[in-house]
């Protein structure tokens, strides 16, 4: 289970016909309460969609309630982003046309209670009647069960494989959510389109403050091909509906685990990829040196192909670290040790154990640099790069 995972909440996933193809692309959830909290953290690209920018008035109060929402509206095939006064006026009518839909069964809903997201190509318009249309469909739809949280997953993918879902059952309550997302994975807050459900009893501090802490230790920390997307959002929504009030650190603890384990799924089904690599800094003056320099390893392409092809060509990891400012991640070069998958293969500024120790065969593959300039750690998640990945995008919009 994923989004109806957690008490109070229905979902939905049908074909609305925005995709040629057929397939779902219409996803809908809806917080039933007793609590209509929301909170969420967004792309820092400066260039946004239209969904984005509503979503930010919606939980900021500048359309209404702050941190209120009643039901998120997610569609793919259109990112319906550089789409002009059109764009905002089409994210605007769904809005309205889900509050009026859902008004039956939730008196009071309005138009600034319905959070909105897209996912597709950039600069393509949406198709209005349709999904206009599907979203009547969507709400004559909604579900409370397994099947219900999987048919929205499904709707929300792109060049996504599988759909991506996780739920953890705690102390009398749960925590459930689904994410898509396979390309565009360089966020600066967030990544890809996800939503997280609760039926935690939480305030919008509360919730605000441990999703942006787990963003910025598990999906912030992806690095799929150093490109960041105009729509990336993760929502959390609060239900209230388990009556229970988790402690501060349990609540947060279990945010951090969820969004870790989606941020993996993503991994996993990056486009093309064959390895999953995780980079791990350890040793650093401060945790924002050690993901500095985590993440300036991970953006190289050569890394990146080397570990398609199973070299443990650790020139590219030490080259590619040294161009991190010193200023940000200071440390003496010639104390620097590299593991690749467990073998010490750089050690001190020389050649360590023979590279051709390595077993590069498995999935996953573990990067270790030791700074040992201080005592601080942290893991960027990259992938490798494959003829496949240029193929996807080669052909993404022909």
């Amino acid at each position: 289970m994923s989004v109806t995972a957690a008490a109070g909440f229905r979902a939905a996933g049908i074909s609305a016909g925005l995709k040629e193809s057929g397939k779902r692309d219409l996803a809908l959830v809806v917080n039933d309460g007793p609590l209509d909290v929301a909170v969420g953290v967004f792309t820092t690209n400066r260039v946004v969609a239209a969904p984005v920018r509503w979503c930010r008035e919606v939980l900021s109060g500048r359309r209404g309630p702050t941190n209120r929402a009643r039901a998120v509206i997610l569609n793919s095939g259109s990112a319906n982003a550089c789409t002009g006064p059109r764009g905002a006026a089409d994210t605007a009518a769904t809005a309205a046309r889900v509050a009026e839909l859902l008004a039956d069964f939730r008196p009071g809903t309005a138009a600034d209670s319905v959070l909105v997201c897209s996912t597709g190509v950039i600069g393509v318009p949406l198709d209005m009647p349709n999904l206009l249309d599907g979203a009547a469909t969507a709400v004559a739809s909604l579900q409370d069960g397994p099947e219900a949280g999987h048919d929205a997953a499904t709707a929300i993918m792109t060049t996504d494989t599988v759909s991506k879902e996780e739920a953890l059952h705690l102390d009398g309550w749960s925590i459930g959510g689904m994410i898509k997302g396979v390309g565009m994975l360089a966020p600066g807050m967030a990544t890809m389109l996800c939503v997280i459900t609760t039926d935690a009893v939480v305030d919008a501090d509360a919730a605000q403050s441990a999703l942006s802490r787990a963003a910025a230790r598990t999906v912030n920390r992806i690095n799929s091909d150093g490109c960041m997307s105009t729509n990336d959002t993760v929502l959390l929504l609060a239900s209230g509906a388990s009556g229970r009030v988790p402690v501060a650190d349990e609540f947060d603890a279990a945010v951090q685990e969820l969004l870790g384990r989606l941020g993996r799924r993503l991994v996993a089904d990056a486009e093309g990829a064959t390895h999953d690599i995780a980079i791990t800094v350890t040793g650093a003056v401060t945790e924002a040196a050690a993901e500095a320099a985590a993440r300036t390893v991970s953006a190289s392409n050569l890394l990146k192909c080397a570990v398609a092809g199973e070299d443990p060509n650790w020139g590219r990891v030490i080259s590619q670290l040294g161009t991190v400012p010193e200023a940000v991640c200071p440390f003496d070069p010639d104390a620097v040790d590299v593991a690749i998958n467990g073998v010490t293969i750089y050690a001190h500024g020389a050649l360590g154990a023979d590279r051709s120790t390595v077993d590069m065969t498995p999935r996953e593959t573990r990067i270790d640099i030791a700074l040992n300039a201080g005592d601080a750690a942290a893991t960027v998640w990259t992938n490798d790069l494959t003829h496949g990945y240029v193929t996807i995008n080669a052909d993404y919009t022909t």
